[in-house]
């Protein structure tokens, strides 16, 4: 049997693991894990605590169900530093800063533990699932933020300080609303599910998830369309400054607003034809993920095969 890696995808609300096999998830578990809310409940030390036991359990029931494993891939929502491995800052996970998540981890289980930003991960898995691989990719997850990852020349680029491609951070609406990030205006707060949420709050008073608004958008709702076409209103802007920069072949979308894709990619199609160069127009293929949401892990689990 060739080695098994495991990989694990950490969101702001979720915890996935999955044992991998080449290009294939084998075996794959769902754990309760609202980090987002730990952060802001707790004190850093204490919430970093809670992480390191939550994970810590669920990487061993992994562990005893297939000894085989031999290295652990963790994909998590942050800033992290390309050399040392530590969370530098995340935004959606306030309070922890400087944190050696992997290393500690790595201390506790007794294997290798290898981790890198969760969108990147998820950029390096869809990739190796291509059937036909460009040199250059863009992956843009739409979540509880927007995350984002470059593949170029075949490879994951991180950047110099483990923030390369911080696409939910891009100032798409200056003086806008505030981020966690500090700043204001970043594109996450109108192209995250909280800020479809936020957009359709402002025009009617209500609150609703996400997912209820994408619902009464497919009723016909012209308030719950809108919200998510102010949605992909400012991915297009971001994504043609990204084409600009990076000129990529390829811009796969993923996550589980991209479920809601036919509302936001008119206004997204409209805005980056509108704000690419003449140049670049028609040149930059955008298309939906179709890994059925088994890219985070088998990213993961590809940091260390």
């Amino acid at each position: 049997m060739a080695k098994l890696s495991l990989g694990v995808d950490i969101g702001g609300t979720n915890f996935r693991i999955g044992v991998v096999q080449g290009k294939t998830v084998i075996h794959e578990q769902r754990f309760p894990a609202d980090f987002s809310s730990i952060c802001k409940r707790y004190a850093p030390v204490t919430a970093m605590q809670e992480i390191l036991r939550i994970s810590l359990s669920a990487l061993q029931q992994a562990i005893k169900l297939y000894p085989e494993i031999g290295a652990i891939g963790i994909g998590f929502p942050g800033f992290i530093d390309p050399v040392k491995g530590y969370v530098i800052q995340s935004p959606n996970l306030p309070g922890l800063h400087n944190v050696d998540i992997a290393g500690e981890l790595g201390k506790l289980i007794g294997l290798p533990v290898r981790m890198e930003n969760d969108a990147l991960v998820a950029a390096l898995g869809e990739f190796t699932l291509l059937q036909q691989a460009p040199r250059s990719m863009v992956y843009i997850g739409l979540g509880t933020g927007v995350g984002g990852g470059l593949i170029h020349a075949a490879r994951p680029y991180p950047g110099d300080h483990g923030m390369a491609m911080e696409i939910g951070h891009l100032i798409t609406e200056p003086g806008g609303r505030q981020c966690g990030c500090g700043n204001r205006g970043c594109l996450e707060q109108y192209a995250a599910a909280p800020g479809v949420v936020a957009s359709y709050k402002e025009a009617t008073g209500d609150t609703l998830s996400a997912h209820d608004i994408a619902r009464k958008a497919g009723e016909g709702d012209a308030v719950a369309f809108e919200a998510y076409a102010v949605a992909g209103l400012h991915l297009g802007r971001a994504i043609a400054h990204l084409a600009k920069i990076l000129d990529p072949q390829l811009v796969l979308i993923g996550g589980g607003m991209s479920q809601a894709w036919p509302y936001l990619a008119p206004a997204l199609q409209a805005q980056l034809d509108a704000d690419v160069i003449p140049a670049l127009k028609g040149k930059v293929e955008i298309r939906l993920s179709d890994s059925g949401d088994k890219a985070g892990i088998i990213g993961a689990a590809h940091l260390v095969q």
